[in-house]
């Protein structure tokens, strides 16, 4: 049940107005995960993860791929072993307690996004049964198109005074941080519209417009999959410690 309502909180802070109009969540009983080529002109030489927690998606990437001097965000997670990344409504994101009120704010005008970066010290596996995530799928890019994606990272960080991605706090779950976005929320750009930018940047085949929902974001990659496997086994990662309930 702790995962549910995890993996619910995370969907509902990142693409509000999805929630409410549709609902996509994948089979419980498996979990895709995919392996997709794409950016054709160069070889695939790295891969990066979309995961799907229902009704909001992310992006898991390998920290060794990851620099900090090409992700300055990558310094506070020196552990890592992947390192997921998640954009949505700042304050409803971040609400000990949200509401219905900062929902309705949150679909009815453009509001100020956030960065939700967690890092992952578990496989990949104990991770997704961790957070609840209901798929994944494996995308393999070129160094160039990584390159591109994380400049598209990097350039969407609202920076403090001292040039660095301004922190807003502890994340949701495991050893994981909030940072301001320069992007915003609204109708239009979603969490899945952020990702599917993010990986048509890196040479990805999605549309953007056409992803405004986890499950029109995942329908489009989904028909390049070649290696589906089952639900991998439960894990127990520690929790975030900002949550009193979860100390």
């Amino acid at each position: 049940m702790a995962g549910f309502v995890r993996s619910a909180r995370v969907a509902v802070a990142g693409c509000l107005l999805p929630a409410v109009l549709t609902a996509c969540a994948a089979s419980p009983g498996m979990l895709p995960v995919a392996a997709v080529t794409s950016d054709a002109p160069s070889p695939a030489t790295h891969s990066v993860h979309v995961v799907n927690h229902g009704w909001h998606t992310g992006l898991v990437l390998r920290a060794g791929d990851v620099s900090a001097a090409a992700w300055p965000v990558k310094a506070d997670f020196p552990e890592a072993t992947y390192v997921e990344v998640g954009w949505g409504d700042r304050a409803y994101y971040r609400a000990a307690d949200p509401g219905a009120w900062l929902a309705l704010k949150a679909v009815a005008w453009p509001t100020p996004g956030v960065l939700h970066v967690v890092a992952v010290d578990s496989t990949l596996e104990g991770f997704f049964a961790f957070t609840g995530i209901s798929e994944s799928i494996e995308i393999g890019v070129s160094s160039a198109g990584l390159q591109r994606l994380l400049d598209h990272l990097r350039s969407g960080h609202e920076l403090d005074d001292a040039g660095r991605p301004m922190t807003l706090g502890p994340g949701l779950y495991g050893h994981s941080r909030f940072y301001a976005s320069r992007e915003r929320f609204h109708l239009f750009k979603t969490c899945n519209v952020w990702v599917a930018t993010a990986l048509q940047a890196a040479g990805v085949p999605v549309t953007p417009a056409a992803a405004i929902t986890a499950s029109r974001l995942m329908a489009q990659l989904r028909p390049l999959a070649q290696v589906p496997h089952n639900r991998p086994p439960a894990a127990t990662l520690p929790q975030a410690t900002n949550d009193p309930k979860r100390r």
